[in-house]
């Protein structure tokens, strides 16, 4: 039995979120540069992306770009933003084929002009897709978000438009970026690094989390299946008692 048909559709995690790591070393390893790994990474986004929406998952999260990755070194974070832009225009329509909406979390005006355009544009262009909503963070960092959020909530506390009494988990998610979608279900990690690096902190307080040894770029559809096989031997308890 293949690795796929190992999946129970009906079992599915609704929404996945990723944290593609591992891009430098696997160009080191090759004795190329870092944006060599990060060009064919971009083979594994297309890869992970076309296999989620096939498998039926609903909504796909990647961690492209973190606030924290402005400090890499300006030619590498140039060479980044250029890959983004011709990575956009050259997927849209391949988007649109396969019925997928793109969607952006994160502090987006801090990307250069013409990077910032063509994210706006690809986001437009397929605004009305509906079989996946494939979402990318970039600018991003999960305590950027919550003070943005709590900042927000402030402001309505102040004017009067929100009881503060009345503030618990549901007021707080309305404020993030993720307000239009499901907390992540699984989350994996490539490079076989273990942390969370400043992704989703609120979102993932449930989330089962999977790392693999494999470089970003190595990761295709059999190492997705392995982790939904994985997600879906797990007892997921939500802090209760497995039901007898």
């Amino acid at each position: 039995m293949s690795l796929k048909e190992q999946i129970d559709l009906s079992r599915l995690p609704k929404h996945i979120a990723v944290i593609m790591d591992g891009n430098g070393r696997w160009a080191k390893q090759r004795g190329k540069n870092r944006i060599f790994g990060h060009t064919n990474g971009v083979k594994a986004v297309r890869e992970t992306t076309e296999s989620c929406a096939e498998l039926g998952v609903k909504f796909l999260t990647l961690y492209a770009f973190s606030t924290e990755n402005w400090g890499r070194p300006r030619a590498e974070v140039s060479a980044l933003m250029e890959l983004l832009v011709r990575t956009l225009r050259k997927e849209t329509k391949q988007l649109n084929e396969n019925n997928i909406r793109l969607n952006a979390i994160g502090n987006i005006n801090t990307l250069p002009k013409r990077c910032h355009q063509e994210l706006l544009d690809a986001i437009e262009m397929t605004t009305n897709n509906t079989r996946m909503t494939l979402t990318l963070a970039l600018s991003y960092s999960a305590r950027w978000e919550m003070t943005k959020a709590i900042q927000r909530i402030a402001q309505a506390a102040a004017a009067g438009q929100l009881d503060p009494s009345q503030v618990n988990d549901q007021v707080i998610s309305s404020y993030l970026e993720t307000a239009d979608m499901p907390d992540p279900e699984l989350l994996i990690r490539t490079s076989g690094e273990h942390r969370i690096s400043n992704f989703l902190l609120w979102q993932i307080a449930y989330t089962e989390l999977y790392f693999t040894q494999n470089f970003w770029p190595d990761f295709n559809e059999e190492e997705l299946y392995k982790a939904i096989i994985d997600f879906q031997s797990r007892d997921r308890r939500f802090g209760k008692l497995s039901p007898t």
